[in-house]
């Protein structure tokens, strides 16, 4: 009987296991700092439910592609929502065309 027990108010080991979302946003982002594809201390991390926002700036089209890429892969359970914007870097003594 007690086993029985035991297995009815424990049925969650079975079940996946879910970090919660600022431990998940922090794995991103350190993912983000260390991946060769992409180097990026910039970018901010948010969870919401199943959902993941990327938010910052990048310096060309594919680094914001390889951004979503390692956020993905590091968190595969959640659909990234890339919101990472592209600037355009100048080089020193550019001058600004206004």
């Amino acid at each position: 009987m007690s086993h029985e027990a035991s297995h009815d108010v424990a049925p969650h080991h079975d079940a996946p296991h879910y970090d919660a979302p600022h431990y998940v946003a922090a794995r991103v982002q350190r993912a983000l700092a260390a991946d060769e594809r992409t180097y990026e201390l910039g970018i901010r991390v948010d969870i919401r439910g199943d959902q993941l926002f990327l938010r910052g700036e990048v310096e060309c089209e594919e680094r914001r592609h390889l951004v979503a890429a390692v956020a993905g892969e590091t968190a595969p359970g959640l659909k990234v929502h890339n919101e990472v914007t592209v600037v355009e870097v100048r080089g020193p003594g550019e001058e600004e065309t206004l």
